[in-house]
């Protein structure tokens, strides 16, 4: 995994110093420097970690961003007042240092840490969090991204700088995982329309987590400097650059000619290809995420009112349990991901073994085109002379389905999904689009192809399908996924999110898996590996989460780049006498060999060592 770099010679330093003494210079001092002008500069470009991302950012407010790369950007620019370990997922501290409930669990005091600054020097307190929570309680468009977190907090206070007090309504079992950033009070205050409002204009962007954000162009780069206050210690690297990439060959082709350091979500066939080439090392692990087959469930808002385009035939359960019936995961698994996916079940992934699920055998439903057909026929869904399914009001069961144009997977299952129901006589028309956003957000569709980041406590992809969820008015955007108000699974969500034995929350997720199962409107297909790789003549060591077989991209915390090691620090204070860190200083002194530079460069890289 350690790839170190050359020895540098000194011969062409000694070879002068030989020549200034034939001459007859004796007053020369030799002084360890860093490093020539030339030197520098190439230091400085290899000390660059370039991540290449396909998805586009939806915003760089905290408020409004629920895509994966732009949260995964605020773990990096934001604290939460806790944290998960990269061994093992615990819960760890954050912001706060230590938590405390009441005895009847209604009342939660933090201790907020000293050491925490915000990148333009101010401390961060109590009442910078007490602030982003109750600007989240009171303008709904502040609540966009992660409303629920706070739709159960009664009163939030700061008693003093290192104090943050919330008030429950109610038992909240979410409060040591709130996966909320905290914003600086002092510059916040000023934004306007929550809604409207990108944090996308002025950089840097003034945050307290270990990178500050310099820089963003859309669909095009951000970039990140280290924030040299950071409580836990300044990353290693001189930047961090996130460049979009429409094409994922392209990104592969730049991760082969050295031009970005990592690419996530690669192809088994792209990963098998990297596999066998020198500096690159590929990581396959078990992965946090889902992929989904959606159906739209007829969007509507919280004021009752439809909205959007979707196929009325969906709404009909017996059109979704053929279409289900028609899918075969088993297929989807050895041939899309060629074995680097494990076969779907319920929502959260086998990775979370305690909120794990699996229907019962009679509940399951297995690849069964035959018994598919038996289904649509006994709903009144039969084929016509041409062989199409139509409905009793003589409409063919033609459905569209949304795809992501920068996502391979989706081109390859929408095919497969075309095979299997063209022969139940269902046609479907795959969409790839650049961003799927706007369609699935008016509602405009019949089938999207879905998948979401699961974090260590479910809540927040178990509250993305609560009625409350939905926007308020067709104008509106909520925090809903797919449009999913159904009253049994909302009661069992508000029963897990009140409970605080585990063992008891655990049996109430798997409940509300089970109900989302038999509606049927979300189809789990599978959960694909982190299949991700990186270069290590880029780069020396870095954190995977969970540390033993984990993923890169994408973790609960910010572990993966923060640790991240340059691997051209493997050759920094080696006694190979490099030339790059002598200069020859012509004076009065004799001879003198001043090695205080290289020791203290030593000291230094110790000292980041140990903090790892």
């Amino acid at each position: 995994m350690v790839t170190k770099a050359p020895p540098r010679s000194a011969s062409a330093a000694h070879r002068a110093l030989r020549l200034l003494l034939a001459a007859g210079v004796t007053a020369v001092s030799l002084v360890a420097v860093p490093g020539t002008a030339a030197a520098e500069d190439e230091k400085s470009a290899g000390n660059t970690l370039t991540v290449a991302v396909s998805q586009s950012i939806d915003s760089l407010s905290p408020f409004l961003a629920q895509k994966l790369t732009s949260t995964s950007i605020h773990r990096l620019a934001y604290e939460y007042l806790t944290n998960y370990d990269a061994k093992d997922a615990r819960t760890i501290p954050g912001l706060a240092t230590a938590w405390t409930p009441s005895a009847d669990k209604l009342t939660w005091t933090y201790t907020i840490r000293e050491n925490s600054t915000w990148s333009d020097g101010k401390p961060a307190t109590a009442e910078d969090a007490a602030w982003t929570f109750n600007k989240m309680m009171t303008d709904p468009n502040a609540a966009t991204a992660n409303g629920s977190f706070t739709a159960n907090f009664a009163q939030v206070t700061a008693p003093d700088a290192k104090t943050l007090v919330i008030r429950l309504k109610k038992p909240q079992a979410t409060m040591t995982a709130l996966d909320v950033p905290i914003v600086p009070k002092h510059v916040w205050e000023k934004v306007g329309d929550f809604s409207k409002f990108n944090n996308d204009k002025q950089f840097p962007i003034v945050g307290n987590g270990p990178f500050v954000i310099t820089d963003f162009k859309v669909d095009q780069y951000i970039k990140l400097k280290p924030n040299k206050t950071f409580w836990r210690g300044a990353p290693k690297f001189d930047e961090l650059v996130f460049k979009y990439y429409k094409d994922g060959d392209a990104a592969v082709a730049a991760l082969q000619k050295g031009e970005v350091s990592f690419v996530p979500n690669l192809t088994p066939a792209q990963a098998a290809a990297l596999g066998t080439q020198k500096n690159i090392k590929v990581n396959d692990a078990p992965g946090r995420r889902f992929y989904a087959l959606a159906t739209n469930p007829g969007a509507k808002a919280q004021d009752g009112k439809p909205f959007g385009n979707g196929h009325k035939a969906l709404l009909d359960p017996e059109v979704r349990k053929a279409l289900f019936l028609a899918v075969d995961r088993t297929t989807l698994v050895a041939k899309v991901f060629q074995g680097h996916a494990v076969e779907g079940e319920g929502y959260i992934p086998p990775r979370f073994g305690s909120y794990f699920w699996k229907p019962e055998t009679g509940q399951k439903r297995a690849y069964d085109p035959a018994e598919a057909a038996k289904v649509l026929d006994a709903a009144g869904y039969r084929k016509n002379a041409d062989g199409k399914r139509v409905g009793k009001d003589g409409r063919p069961l033609d459905f569209r389905i949304l795809c992501h144009a920068t996502d391979p997977n989706d081109k390859a299952v929408g095919k497969y999904l075309q095979e299997w129901w063209g022969e139940l006589g269902v046609g479907l028309k795959v969409e790839c689009l650049d961003s799927v956003s706007d369609p699935w957000v008016k509602g405009d569709y019949d089938l999207a192809f879905d998948g979401w980041s699961v974090n260590p406590d479910p809540d927040y992809v178990l509250s993305i399908h609560t009625c409350g969820t939905l926007p308020e008015t067709p104008k509106d955007s909520g925090a809903t996924d797919n449009f999913i108000c159904d009253r049994q699974f909302d009661g069992l969500y508000a029963q897990q999110a009140v409970e605080y034995d585990a063992a008891k929350r655990a049996d109430l997720v798997k409940r509300m898996q089970s109900r989302l199962y038999d509606t049927g409107y979300m189809n789990i297909m599978a959960y694909p590996n982190a299949l991700e790789a990186y270069r290590t003549d880029q780069i020396k060591s870095i954190t995977t989460m969970p540390e033993a077989g984990g993923n890169l991209w994408g973790q609960d915390g910010y572990w993966s780049w923060w640790s991240a090691v340059p691997a051209a620090s493997a050759s920094e204070g080696e006694s190979s006498g490099s030339s790059t860190n002598i200069w020859l200083i012509l004076g009065p002194a004799a001879i003198v060999l001043v090695a205080v530079g290289v020791w203290t460069a030593r000291r230094r890289r110790s000292t980041a060592d140990d903090r790892e």
